[in-house]
């Protein structure tokens, strides 16, 4: 059957660090045309999309999400987190391994694809998780079908700690595609939990969360971290990075090791703790007002490479107590675009800027084929928005938790439609994301 072709008219094409009106024609899934400073012309039954005083990005490329499914599908499943996804203008997500069981075998990752399938609303890729006895896998990844291996350097949620330092430097030394790392010093956390539960009892405050995941136990892991890969040659990238003195680590002309900051990191400090309490715990705990401005300035100097989420759904249920008994971790998959276009207002980044942290240097960085730039011939993953206040209520939320820590907040972007494959997407529609291909550099 042959897919009806659409044209995108007169939009603001951002793209490749130029904003330029422009229309663009999709035809078989693919970027047919991208006409600059003028409309294409309609010469049959092609769907034509006004999209005047309206802005095209191509779509969002999230590299940081957890599904939690298979395993732990009471709070969030392919198809909930994959329509919260699309209806951000999200296009692409790369799902990690914390599931049940995890995803620390070839096997099991194989599995994880089998499940995806005609499930997912965007396109999807799945982490293999490094554990401590699971190095031959790693060995023989098919680096073509996964983002990388995902390595906890610090424990989170899951149970797949790997801190004996041989095992880590084998890992570094062998995996034959990206280390993305969760880096926090477990001994340290240990030793903060056990002072602070001292003073203030066993379950204290979620105000002590950034106490006890400290500014040191971020810092020291992320130090091993880059120290390993310099001294093995490997390609690093350092998840959701927190604190201004792990900037430090990164150099903006690094292509070989690069660090990820998250959009809860950028939006909220622990100031935010006071009226959202457990609602932005997570880990690494959300820091202070300085770490975020460093965060925010480190956007536009280099030193943060991609923007991700970490979109990590609880149940409300699940988030109750303090900084040891609720589970770290927020839904945010579908508000990251408008958030991130609502920093654009305030100064903090510009849009061309945004769409390099989004979506072209995730696509480089994963190797990620023919998708994050609007270009003749790539994948028809595109995203319309347009600059409109709105405010964040329960009831437009698509993550099956049911809950946003932004609920109640002005954002200035709305998504207006999105393309995934081609197809004109909606949480209403069929799923049409494909798993996606990679090509890592060696």
């Amino acid at each position: 059957m042959v897919k009806r072709a659409t044209i995108i008219q007169g939009a603001t094409i951002v793209n490749e660090c130029v904003s330029r009106q422009g229309s663009v024609l999709i035809e078989d899934g693919r970027i047919a045309e991208v006409a600059v400073g003028k409309e294409l012309p309609v010469r049959g039954d092609e769907e034509v999309v006004d999209a005047q005083g309206m802005y095209l990005l191509p779509g969002v490329i999230d590299g940081h999400v957890h599904m939690r499914d298979p395993g732990l599908t009471h709070k969030a499943t392919m198809e909930s987190e994959t329509r919260a996804a699309l209806r951000g203008g999200v296009t692409t997500v790369l799902d990690m391994p914390n599931v049940m069981p995890q995803t620390t075998s070839l096997e099991l990752l194989r599995q994880r694809y089998a499940l995806a399938e005609g499930r997912c609303y965007v396109n999807y890729g799945f982490y293999l998780g490094a554990t401590n006895d699971n190095l031959d896998d790693i060995k023989q990844l098919d680096t073509s079908h996964c983002p990388g291996v995902k390595l906890f350097m610090g424990s989170s949620t899951g149970g797949m700690l790997v801190d004996r330092e041989e095992v880590l430097r084998q890992i570094f030394r062998h995996s034959p595609a990206l280390i993305v790392t969760h880096c926090e010093d477990t001994a340290r956390i240990n030793a903060n939990m056990t002072a602070v539960k001292k003073q203030y009892g066993d379950d204290p405050d979620v105000r002590f969360h950034p106490i006890v995941r400290d500014h040191e136990a971020c810092y020291q892991s992320t130090a091993l971290a880059v120290k390993l890969a310099r001294e093995e040659g490997a390609r690093l990238h350092v998840a959701h990075i927190t604190t201004a003195q792990e900037l430090g680590l990164f150099e903006p002309s690094s292509d070989r090791i690069t660090a990820e900051a998250c959009v809860p990191h950028l939006l909220f400090s622990d100031a935010d703790y006071k009226t959202l309490g457990s609602r932005i715990k997570c880990n690494p705990a959300i820091k202070t007002s300085a770490d975020r401005e460093a965060l925010r300035k480190a956007l536009t100097d280099g030193r943060i490479r991609t923007i991700a989420t970490d979109h990590a759904p609880h149940l409300l249920s699940e988030k109750q107590g303090g900084c040891l008994r609720a589970m770290s971790g927020m839904p945010m998959v579908q508000f990251s675009l408008p958030a991130m276009l609502t920093l654009v207002d305030e100064g903090v980044l510009s849009m061309e800027r945004l769409v390099e942290l989004m979506c072209h240097n995730p696509a480089i960085l994963y190797g990620i084929k023919e998708r994050g730039f609007v270009r003749e011939g790539y994948w028809a993953d595109l995203t319309l928005v347009r600059h409109e206040s709105w405010k964040v209520t329960k009831d437009c939320i698509e993550s099956l938790c049911g809950w946003s820590p932004l609920e109640g907040r002005e954002l200035g972007w709305q998504v207006e439609r999105t393309w995934v494959n081609g197809a004109s997407a909606s949480p209403a529609s069929v799923p049409s994301g494909k798993a996606v291909i990679f090509s890592h550099p060696e």
